[in-house]
């Protein structure tokens, strides 16, 4: 019971924050010139990856349906950056056990220890039904895929930052519309919104806080709505959100073989 109290309270906690990012304050507003907007998302890209090292934690997914309840599923996963390489094994409930995600030479695969099989995966694909994607947990190329519309200093709640309003420049990205919320000193992501090609707003990320290590910077928690699902309770509109909290990190290097099919394979079957 005490549990189930903490996790509605830092439920409610994370909630808050997000509605608290949604308040710009026009008063702060100020435009960077273009090569601070550049090196700003740069330094951004900078900070969604491990470099020369590997990666490990626990991801705990608590998502929430509108007059459905709540689900929970645990992952743990393992990311080698510098070889985009990564492993994301389902440790709980038990009907995902051992189902699994690996990435390497820029594939995808999909193991399901039902069928016994690898199929091919793609970044944009939901993760085991949540509103979050592999896409979520690995390095982002902002510089790499996305043109600086506008690029303007606001404050999102009490954090002062950075608004870029970008357009991608590739066909190879989730959204072709992202527009993001980056505190300039550190140039850590706080919101997120993903639009599709019409404008439409598809999905809202929100990061309040993270976790400090030597030389990295990871999400405690992260909040993503779903604002294509929803359903009006109470004649309020409520959609569909995934609610995730990273723990037990490491930056210990792994074996060559964690990313691999065969580690898959075996650790499916334990």
């Amino acid at each position: 019971m005490k549990l189930e109290m903490k996790k509605g309270i830092a439920s409610k906690i994370i909630i808050s924050v997000l509605a608290c990012a949604l308040t710009v304050s026009a008063a702060f507003a100020d435009s960077l010139s273009s090569s601070e907007a550049s090196a700003l998302l740069k330094k951004t890209d900078a900070t969604t990856a491990f470099s020369g090292t590997d990666f490990t934690a626990n991801y705990s997914l608590v998502q929430e349906k509108p007059g459905q309840g709540k689900t929970e599923k645990s992952v743990i996963m393992y990311r080698r950056d510098d070889a985009s390489s990564y492993t994301i094994l389902f440790t709980a409930p038990a009907s995902d056990r051992g189902k699994g995600y690996v990435q390497f030479d820029q594939n995808i695969w999909f193991y399901d220890p039902a069928d016994k099989q690898f199929v091919f995966s793609s970044s944009k694909d939901k993760l085991s039904g949540t509103n979050a994607t592999t896409a979520d947990f690995t390095p982002q190329h902002y510089t790499e895929k996305y043109k600086i519309k506008s690029a303007e200093r606001e404050k999102l709640g009490s954090l002062k930052c950075v608004v870029f309003d970008l357009a991608a420049k590739v066909d190879d990205v989730n959204y072709p519309s992202v527009k993001l919320w980056v505190t300039e000193e550190d140039g850590l992501i706080r919101k997120k919104e993903d639009y599709s090609l019409s404008g439409q707003l598809l999905r809202t990320t929100a990061i309040p806080s993270y976790q400090k290590y030597t030389g990295h910077s990871v999400p405690d928690r992260m909040l993503i709505i779903d604002n294509l699902r929803g359903k009006k309770i109470n004649n309020k509109m409520q959609y569909e959100q995934t609610q995730i909290t990273i723990s037990n990190v490491s930056f210990a290097k792994q074996n060559n073989t964690v990313y691999t099919k065969k580690y898959v394979e075996m650790m499916s079957s334990k």
